[in-house]
C-alpha cells in the first residue's frame, strides 16, 4: 500500500507540497492531491507552477469540494496524509472535527482510522488559539512538523532549505529522500 494523500492549503509555503509530489513520485509513491481555494491562490503567487501543473505532479486529483471522494473514507487506505503548508483555519478545523472541505475531510479520516498525519503548520507568530490546536491535533495521533529550516545542513539555497523540509517529513513515513543531508556529528571538539 504505497498511497499517501498530499493537501496544499492557502497558508504561505505552497513549494513544499509542490516539491512533496516531486520527491514521492521519484520513490514510486502513489499520490493522491487536494488544494485548497486559497492553496491555488497561494501556488499562484508564490512558485513558478500554474493549478494544472501542480495537479499534474500527482497521480489522482480532488476537488476541494468533493467531499464523496475516494478519501473521504476510511476504507480508502493509504499510509496517511501531509498537509503542506498548513494554514491555521486549516488546522482549526481538524482540531475541532469541524471539517467543511475535503482537504479537512480527509485529515479527519486519517485521525479516525489511526493513520500517519502529517501537518506544516505554517504561521509565526502563533496565538494561544493556534497552540491548542496544535496540542489537540498532537493529543489526537497528528504530528505537527513546521517547516523550520536545520542550518547544521549549510544550505547554500531556498531550495536546499526545502528539501530538507521535504526530506525530514518523508522520514516521517520512513521513505527515503536523496537530497536529504543528515547530521553527521560535529568535527569540532566543544568545551
Amino acid at each position: 500500500m504505497n498511497k499517501i494523500i498530499i493537501g496544499i492549503s492557502g497558508a504561505s509555503g505552497a513549494i513544499y507540497g509542490v516539491e512533496l509530489l516531486k520527491a514521492l513520485k521519484a520513490e514510486n509513491i502513489e499520490t493522491h492531491l487536494v488544494i485548497s481555494k486559497t492553496g491555488q491562490i497561494t501556488i499562484a503567487h508564490e512558485t513558478a507552477y500554474s493549478v494544472a501543473e501542480v495537479q499534474k505532479l500527482a497521480d489522482h486529483f480532488y476537488s476541494a469540494h468533493d467531499l464523496a471522494a475516494l478519501m473521504s473514507s476510511g476504507s480508502f487506505k493509504t499510509i496517511g496524509m501531509i498537509i503542506a503548508p498548513c494554514s491555521m483555519r486549516t488546522l482549526a478545523e481538524i482540531a475541532s472535527g469541524n471539517t467543511t472541505t475535503l482537504l479537512t475531510r480527509a485529515a479527519d479520516v486519517c485521525l479516525k482510522e489511526r493513520r500517519r498525519l502529517v501537518l506544516l503548520a505554517r504561521e509565526t507568530p502563533l496565538t494561544l488559539s493556534h497552540i491548542r490546536n496544535m496540542e489537540t491535533v498532537t493529543l489526537m495521533g497528528g504530528i505537527i512538523a513546521p517547516p523550520v529550516p536545520a542550518f547544521y545542513s549549510k544550505p547554500a539555497s531556498l531550495q536546499d532549505m526545502v528539501n530538507h523540509t521535504v526530506g525530514r517529513v518523508m522520514d516521517l513515513f520512513n521513505i527515503e529522500h536523496a537530497a536529504l543531508k543528515r547530521w553527521a556529528g560535529c568535527e569540532k571538539a566543544i568545551d
